[in-house]
């Protein structure tokens, strides 16, 4: 499961209707990829797909998709939404991660 926080869902429903989507309808995509100074990297971007591999929840209204892999990265994480002094944008709390950068955008197992 992943959560979503009620910042983080305002945040997201903003963004999907300035980009053309439906957060009624739409989802958002979240996945795990190689890179990043911590050895993996999050992704979020909105998609009006599934693949059939793709694990789909819904938390405060916010549907999300994550590939397969992905998700064994992700399981427990909650979906943040952070504008303060140290910058603005999404932050991934995952407790799988036991090292993170100091930027928070990457993470190690």
């Amino acid at each position: 499961m992943i959560q979503v926080s009620e910042t983080a869902k305002k945040k997201v429903i903003t963004l999907m209707e300035e980009e053309g989507f439906d957060a009624s309808k739409d989802y958002v995509r979240v996945g795990v990829k190689s890179g990043g100074c911590s050895g993996l990297s999050y992704e979020l971007n909105f998609d009006n797909k599934m693949e059939e591999t793709d694990k789909i929840f819904e938390d405060n209204n916010v549907r999300i998709v994550v590939d397969k892999k992905s998700f064994l990265y992700l399981v427990g994480t909650t979906l943040e939404y952070s504008g303060g002094l140290n910058g603005k944008g999404f932050v991934f709390n995952n407790p799988n991660a036991q090292r993170t950068c100091g930027c928070g955008e990457s993470f190690s197992l």
